[in-house]
């Protein structure tokens, strides 16, 4: 976890810390060198999108330059290259998050979708009127909204389990709200507006132990901590490329082989047929059986580039940094008056949300982003999330292993000027 709590952990987390090699990382950036309003770009987004290292660009150059051909139904020489370019990702996903199979692993166009595919098709095959969907209050819209889209069509009721005034789920309650009826938990394994890491491997075992299905919405887990979908044994888990410094367009959904071999399709057309006549579709193994149409080539090899970039770099070595970052960012916020992190779990990523005393979040982003530094504000597709904590926005301050402790200091003297200008 980015989090340690022991002595001897925080010594090595920040031994970790201090051998790391910022700088030379940076360089690996391309967009991080510009200024911004004559500014040093200052880019604190990361749980938006992350930047792209130059390997994931150049990698999506080479493709379109030498090897630009759709793939799978070609005998060209082309669409041989592109189509082994495309199904080495899949293995490289595989390896990265722990799954048995490539067949386990389908590529879709973002996390969103990749809920969407499991609440059409295994919400659809198992829910009936009555049955229950148990979420949390972390989610993000995504995880919300195909949940309340499917208990509109079956009938079905849509359960939310509370946090506490830290931002974390309170595990006796979601506990409570498992019944006979409940089919599905779709739970954040970190939350992208507070940064809560849940205790999602527990979440996990108390589900399976009343014989409910897991999923995990992982995009903004991925970036920050290694993930291993064994180890947790859910049954499925999802996650996008743009939030692990891969191309926008590419998300994967991770399912058991045997629960996704017995769910229906999709979407028809393209890849996910064997035969097609006008009696009758047969349809394709999987993972092709979700994957209709062409898919985003250039984008997933793109992908398959961050993958081996990340593995270079070290998870453990990245999560060891970012805590670095994160502990620094948060004394160094907490320690201005008039500023109020919200979210203050044990367990935490790279995430510090926070309020200024009498300014709208919008007005501190848009001073922020004259300094040069970039956050996001709103309710980050979080509105019941912000609710439970009485606010319609946060300011946000999002961090990658790019970022560095100058950065920080840059966010709080920018947060000074804010309050300055409000009369603080």
């Amino acid at each position: 976890m980015i989090t340690a709590k022991s002595d001897s952990a925080d010594t090595l987390v920040r031994t970790d810390a201090q051998s790391f090699d910022v700088e030379a990382i940076r360089r690996d950036f391309p967009i991080l060198q510009q200024t911004v309003n004559g500014k040093p770009l200052v880019y604190l987004d990361n749980a938006a999108t992350t930047q792209k290292p130059r390997a994931v660009i150049d990698a999506i150059t080479d493709h379109y330059l030498k090897d630009n051909a759709n793939i799978h139904r070609g005998v060209h020489e082309l669409s041989v290259r592109a189509t082994a370019a495309y199904e080495k990702v899949r293995a490289k996903v595989r390896d990265f998050i722990g799954a048995d199979r490539v067949e386990e692993i389908v590529f879709l166009r973002s996390t969103t979708e990749a809920v969407n595919l499991v609440a059409q098709t295994y919400g659809h095959s198992v829910i009936q009127p009555g049955d229950e969907i148990l979420i949390s209050t972390l989610e993000h819209h995504s995880n919300i909204v195909p949940w309340q889209m499917l208990c509109e069509q079956t009938g079905a009721v849509l359960k939310v389990a509370p946090i506490n005034d830290a931002g974390e789920i309170i595990l006796e309650e979601y506990e409570k709200l498992l019944g006979p009826r409940t089919m599905l938990v779709a739970v954040t394994h970190v939350s992208n507006a507070l940064g809560t890491i849940t205790p999602i491997k527990e979440i996990i075992d108390i589900a399976h132990r009343s014989e409910v299905r897991v999923l995990v919405d992982g995009a903004q887990a991925v970036p920050h901590t290694p993930v291993d979908v064994r180890d947790l044994d859910c049954d499925f888990y999802a996650f996008s490329s743009h939030k692990l410094f891969g191309p926008t367009g590419v998300g994967v959904l991770y399912g058991k082989y045997d629960l996704l071999n017995g769910l229906p399709p999709y979407q028809g057309g393209g890849e996910m047929i064997l035969s097609v006549s006008f009696d009758g579709t047969t349809y394709n193994e999987l993972p092709f059986k979700f994957e209709a149409g062409t898919p985003n080539i250039a984008g997933v090899i793109g992908f398959g580039a961050a993958i081996d970039y990340i593995n270079a770099v070290g998870m453990e070595r990245i999560a060891a940094y970012e805590r670095d970052i994160l502990d620094h960012a948060t004394q160094t916020l907490s320690a201005i008056p008039g500023v109020r992190i919200i979210g203050t779990a044990t367990e935490k990523a790279s995430v510090v949300s926070f309020v200024v005393e009498g300014v709208h979040p919008h007005d501190v982003g848009t001073i922020l982003d004259q300094l040069g530094i970039a956050v996001r504000t709103g309710h980050h597709c979080a509105q019941p999330l912000m609710e439970r904590f009485g606010l319609t926005a946060t300011a946000r301050a999002s961090f990658a292993f790019y970022n560095t402790r100058d950065e920080v200091d840059a966010l709080a003297d920018g947060i000074r000027q804010v309050i300055e200008v409000f009369g603080g």
